[in-house]
């Protein structure tokens, strides 16, 4: 399943003929809540990003540099995004341990890409980069920090679905978790690479 086809799932619209399997598939509230908080996130990049364009084109605007490290992150969160993809299409395999290292691998990246975004902002502010100094500079420490805090919330998303698969949880009652987790990671993915192209540009 490509990443767009994954984000624009109609997960209400799928029959079949296990009955447990579609009822979960279309009644699950966690799916609609992760999809209306997909959507007040992206409006709420949106709106940063368009004031980003409109406060650019002042006289004041200094770009900052683009540091090595972003490209290094970005790659890093790819990966974490793929690895989680692929332990979601194997939780009906049977292969547990499989499935365990691909969570752990995607949990370890994300956190890796966490630190990776510290290790810039440091960088950043070491060489006279700092949050009050310049609008641009101002933004981006806001949409990086943004989309760090909303990475933050989603391996507490993981966290939960790692413990399910650990101590031994039935693939039915941790198929939800893995998959919304897995949503989440591909929309941030985005979102970054939005963001990322933005600043990158600018």
């Amino acid at each position: 399943m490509s990443l767009f086809r994954t984000l624009t799932d109609k997960s209400w619209e799928y029959q079949g003929s296990d009955t447990h399997f579609s009822k979960t598939r279309t009644a699950a509230p966690e799916r609609i809540a992760l999809r209306f908080f997909l959507g007040v996130v992206g409006v709420m990049f949106a709106l940063f990003i368009t004031a980003y364009f409109i406060r650019m084109d002042l006289e004041d605007w200094r770009p900052m540099p683009e540091p090595l490290l972003l490209w290094i992150n970005t790659l890093i969160l790819f990966i974490s995004s793929v690895t989680l993809q692929w332990t979601r299409m194997i939780l009906g395999r049977g292969q547990r341990n499989k499935l365990k290292s691909g969570l752990l691998a995607g949990g370890i990246l994300s956190v890796g890409f966490i630190f990776g975004q510290l290790t810039v902002w440091q960088e950043m502010t070491g060489a006279g980069y700092y949050l009050d100094t310049n609008p641009a500079n101002a933004f981006f420490y806001v949409l990086t920090g943004l989309h760090g805090i909303h990475l933050l919330g989603g391996l507490w998303v993981w966290t939960r679905a790692s413990f399910k698969v650990w101590f031994g949880a039935d693939v039915e009652e941790i198929r939800l978790s893995v998959e919304l987790c897995t949503v989440y990671w591909h929309f941030l993915l985005l979102v970054w690479l939005v963001l990322f192209a933005l600043l990158a540009s600018t």
